[in-house]
């Protein structure tokens, strides 16, 4: 639609009242375009039936017991984040002990990662379940265990 169709001039001393037509309404893109189906439209419903519930359900606790709820997740956050660094840390440090140890020994860096890797890949595979004098604890085999799928992407060498 062009301005003009849009915008009508009349001449200064036209009598005006009733001779400017009203504009005529625009066609919506929507009247092309169809709505919802029922069903479309009963899931929207019921997810945010879902959705007001848990809003109710939450308004309806004291706000202590909210915040309470914050700052748990919040500490169990920050003690994720602890363990990260040490973690972190740990295998920084261990690195560093292999490469000056293989450094010592004549063995390459590339040797000790591939050493590293099989090592990995054994414990994944469940070759190797030795709790190396104790300093791997059973909860931490376990822990491998069940992460194992995602562990086995990570230690494929390449």
């Amino acid at each position: 639609m062009s301005l003009k169709d849009q915008i009508q001039i009349v001449p200064a001393d036209a009598d005006v009242a009733g001779h400017v037509p009203p504009p005529s309404p625009q066609p919506s893109k929507r009247e092309d375009e169809q709505g919802p189906t029922p069903e479309q439209l009963a899931q929207r419903n019921a997810a945010l039936g879902e959705r007001l519930e848990a809003m109710d359900e939450l308004l309806a606790k004291p706000l202590k017991d909210i915040l309470a709820e914050h700052e748990q997740a919040e500490q169990t956050a920050l003690a994720w984040d602890r363990f990260g660094a040490m973690w972190m840390l740990s295998q920084r440090a261990m690195r560093r002990v292999a490469m000056d140890l293989g450094a010592q020994l004549g063995v390459s860096e590339q040797e000790i990662v591939a050493r590293a890797l099989g090592h990995a890949n054994a414990v994944l595979n469940g070759a190797d379940e030795n709790d190396l004098n104790g300093t791997i604890a059973p909860a931490q085999m376990a822990h491998i265990a069940r992460h194992r799928g995602f562990l086995r992407g990570q230690f494929r060498g390449g």
